[in-house]
């Protein structure tokens, strides 16, 4: 439910949603859990592409590993409006 929540968004602020086996991509918003499964193996895998990403966690900062400390992170819940912004400013830094 969540994560059709997150895809509208992400539409609705005119981007393209990419299924995680897709090579190619400007950005992603990993959810570090996931059903009690975790995305820190997928975090480690874009951080290693130095490609861009932000955790989305209902945790807060306490819930990103040290390793991720510099990755942004959203607090679960979140509006359009701090998505739109955060996702931003990340592409803003990363160009």
């Amino acid at each position: 439910m969540i994560r059709m929540l997150v895809v509208e968004m992400l539409e609705e602020l005119g981007h393209t949603v990419a299924a995680a086996s897709s090579s190619e991509f400007d950005l992603a918003v990993l959810d570090i859990n996931l059903a009690s499964r975790s995305s820190l193996p997928v975090a480690e895998v874009i951080k290693a592409r130095k490609l861009p990403f932000i955790f989305s966690t209902g945790y807060g900062a306490s819930g990103i590993p040290p390793d991720f400390a510099d990755v942004p992170a959203i607090q679960k819940p979140f509006t359009i409006e701090a998505l739109g912004r955060m996702i931003n400013e990340l592409m803003r830094i990363e160009r």
